[in-house]
């Protein structure tokens, strides 16, 4: 069954490298879904017996295509599900409320890889109520990536004003795939947003590469200054000649969930590949990750050679005979499962493993299998008391719990 699942996910992989059509995406999600759930008794089994005694225990069901876990962090305990077709949930009491924080479905533009992607609150949200968005658009025909600011309801903390919208930035796409999509706020205040480098396949504008484009980076703005927003003067590529100010680091093919470790500070990212290699990365500030002169630790396309001067390679890749698209997760700070202690976790949307990383000295990472789920993971989730939490594409939410 597994050679199965495997051949099946790496050809829809390499369909979804060439940058089919909304509706030929969903349409290998859903066939690639199906595959991963015959078989219940293979989800959530351990893949390792030396592997951490853990499982994922189901919290909510229900959801429509989930694509981002966050927490507020108010002290509700509420946790925002963000749906792709333009809806925000909120699991409350380990229950689905009915009506949703927020609906912008009328104003997005939705399916395969487009839609409401990403969401964040203020590190002050309690005192301020401001959140942020990330989502596609059509202006006139013209696809677009938008970040937009929302603030709550004044008279009620499960509702968002949908009045209150106001764009902060915005950037054309000139194709329908790899638009990356999370936001999240840094230790150091600012907002980091990642952007996939416009799609088709192979990146044959080179954006990954390009200083002039939003596309295909790792941002950092400030958005407590400035109007809409200010950018930081120590961002790596001020000043620089036809480089774009809010560029935080470079080449990137479609990050897919990064996240900051609360203890190290230190920046993670999964960016997704192209036909061969998954990679997960440390983001430092002005580097160069690569895409499209190298996938994974591999010079692209396959068989050339490529000149890596100043490029910085992944922590961790692993092939396409493991799974089609990485799903970045987080470094494990909670206290319920010891034994996962400041490992990475992570995991992939086509095979429906975990894995997890951990730095056994500086600079050198080794990966371990944790778990498989047997469904597709669309992204994890960091609960305010640091306990993880994990997607699942067809409607549910997991709680990693241990056994």
């Amino acid at each position: 069954m597994w050679q199965v699942q495997c051949t099946i996910q790496l050809l829809a992989r390499r369909l979804l490298g060439l940058g089919p059509s909304a509706s030929r995406i969903s349409v290998l999600l859903l066939i690639i879904g199906s595959l991963l759930t015959v078989a219940p008794a293979w989800a959530a089994e351990p893949s390792d017996p030396a592997a951490p005694a853990v499982h994922l225990q189901v919290v909510v069901s229900g959801l429509s295509a989930p694509l981002d876990f966050q927490s507020a962090r108010d002290g509700t305990g509420r946790f925002f599900i963000v749906e792709q077709g333009g809806t925000i949930r909120i699991v409350k009491g380990k229950k689905l409320l009915a009506t949703p924080f927020l609906n912008i479905s009328s104003i997005i533009v939705s399916g395969g890889e487009l839609g409401l992607l990403g969401l964040t609150f203020h590190p002050q949200y309690k005192a301020n109520g401001r959140f942020f968005v990330n989502y596609t658009r059509r202006v006139n025909g013209q696809l677009q990536t938008v970040i937009a600011e929302y603030h709550v309801s004044a008279t009620d903390p499960n509702l968002a004003d949908p009045k209150s919208g106001r764009v902060l930035l915005f950037f054309n796409q000139p194709f329908d795939n790899h638009k990356g999509g999370q936001l999240a706020f840094a230790p150091d205040g600012f907002l980091y947003i990642c952007t996939g480098d416009g799609g088709s396949g192979g990146d044959p504008q080179g954006n990954g590469q390009k200083l002039s484009t939003l596309l295909g980076k790792m941002l950092r703005i400030d958005i407590n200054s400035g109007s809409p927003y200010a950018i930081p003067p120590d961002n790596p590529f001020v000043g620089v000649s036809g480089a774009k100010g809010e560029i935080w680091a470079y080449g990137f093919r479609n990050p897919w969930r990064f996240s900051f470790d609360k203890l190290s500070k230190r920046l993670f990212a999964g960016d997704v590949g192209q036909d061969d290699w998954e990679e997960v990365d440390i983001v430092t500030k002005g580097g160069n990750f690569g895409w499209n002169i190298m996938e994974g630790k591999h010079c692209y396309p396959p068989g050339t050679n490529c000149n890596q001067a100043g490029l910085i390679l992944p922590i961790a890749e692993y092939s396409h005979s493991e799974g089609i698209a990485v799903i970045g997760g987080y470094v494990y700070r909670g206290v319920a499962i010891p034994a996962l202690k400041g490992l990475y976790v992570f995991g992939d949307f086509g095979s429906g493993h975990l894995w997890t990383l951990q730095e056994t000295q500086p600079g050198t990472w080794s990966r371990a299998p944790l778990l498989s789920a047997g469904f597709n993971i669309s992204a994890f989730g960091r609960a305010g008391n640091n306990e993880l939490y994990v997607l699942d594409y067809t409607g549910k939410l997991y709680k990693l719990v241990p056994m």
